[in-house]
């Protein structure tokens, strides 16, 4: 059995966290990973998507057992009493991945507001709806409601600095998402195998945990993460790719067929994200090359004109509401490098087993190099 500090903090079987991707509800596929022993996170990104993104807004009501009219609100609270409900059995411990950048504060707002007023209702829930999990955005402002509200806190950081701002807004897991990982990545292309280090040795204390993100997939990289110092790894486009994930059939199937160099950075909705080569995300890229230059450098385009940065998310909006119909040639699919050593798309529970059984394999093994 692996042991970890993770799994002591949050009270899971396993040291592994389910990436909430967007901009797809995760809700089945969170409820599926509680269930196997892992933390699942629900994704809750797709609230900001009614107008943009009808399709996958109306995919969002229906994963929550929600009708539209409803109200975001609503959708979001039927979205974690389903998780709640549906995860009893096995009593699994899950979360909601919310994104804090500036341009989804009103929305994480209502996500946090409902998590909190729902927790507080019900000491069960509170038991195990224990992790409020934020992204894209700065901490440090949500220190204080995460604080007094007893939860647990998980924030991704793409460097030391973001990490030890972690650290002093008082985040309780900080994930270390190197440069490999899908969809939304950072402006600087640090990799798990140096950032994932130099962020547990920067932490260095006993009270907060550490886990890797970005390239982690299977038995090996589980052991790699852990014997790197880490407590636990999040996976991401391994969970995309099974039988319970909510994502279109386009995308999953997409991650299964990708091969060698099968992925490309180019402009997303807060930054830069990695994104299946197609036609389409090549000429993506070009037109990231052509009108946001600095994301290739590191350098954030904050100068770059609304107009020009609302046309590539346009564009970005227009491939993934293709993705959602099926439309291969104008459908552009997030995901990690790690799609490349993807082939197959089983049940989240094999997923888990597999990777667990590999990974103490491998490191009751590792003391056979020590001569």
């Amino acid at each position: 059995m692996l042991k970890s500090k993770f799994c002591e903090r949050v009270g899971t079987k396993y040291p592994i966290i389910q990436a909430g991707m967007g901009p797809f509800p995760t809700t089945e596929l969170a409820i599926a990973s509680a269930n196997a022993g892992v933390l699942g996170i629900m994704s809750s990104s797709a609230i900001a998507s009614q107008d943009t993104m009808p399709h996958i807004y109306d995919v969002f009501c229906k994963a929550a057992g929600a009708k539209r009219e409803e109200g975001p609100a609503a959708v979001i609270e039927k979205m974690f009493i389903k998780a709640f409900e549906q995860t009893k059995d096995a009593q699994g411990i899950f979360g909601v991945n919310v994104m804090v950048s500036a341009e989804m504060l009103p929305w994480a707002k209502i996500v946090i507001e409902t998590l909190i007023r729902l927790r507080n209702a019900n000491p069960e829930m509170k038991k195990r709806f224990k992790v409020l999990y934020t992204s894209a955005g700065d901490p440090l402002p949500w220190g204080e409601t995460v604080k007094a509200n007893d939860l647990t806190w998980a924030h991704i950081v793409p460097s030391v600095k973001g990490a030890l701002r972690c650290k002093k807004a008082g985040v309780d897991i900080i994930v270390a998402s190197g440069h490999e990982s899908g969809f939304h990545t950072s402006w600087e292309p640090v990799h798990s195998m140096i950032l994932l280090p130099a962020v547990v040795e920067a932490i260095n204390d006993d009270k907060t945990v550490v886990c890797g993100a970005g390239g982690f997939c299977d038995g090996k990289t589980l052991a790699a993460a852990l014997l790197m110092g880490a407590d636990g790894v999040q996976m991401g486009t391994r969970f995309l790719a099974t039988q319970e994930s909510d994502f279109a059939p386009l995308w999953k199937q997409s991650v299964v067929d990708a091969g060698d160099r099968a992925t490309i950075v180019a402009r997303g909705f807060v930054g830069p994200a990695r994104w299946l080569k197609s036609a389409r995300s090549d000429l993506h890229a070009q037109n990231t090359l052509k009108y946001s230059p600095g994301l290739y450098i590191g350098v954030p385009d904050d100068d770059t004109p609304q107009e020009t940065i609302d046309k590539l998310t346009d564009y970005e909006n227009d491939s993934i509401n293709a993705a959602m119909a099926g439309d291969k040639e104008n459908a552009m699919m997030a995901a990690g490098e790690c799609a490349q050593r993807i082939n197959d798309m089983p049940m989240v529970n094999d997923v888990v087993q597999q990777m667990v059984g590999d990974a103490e394999k491998i490191l009751k093994g590792a003391s056979a190099l020590v001569g």
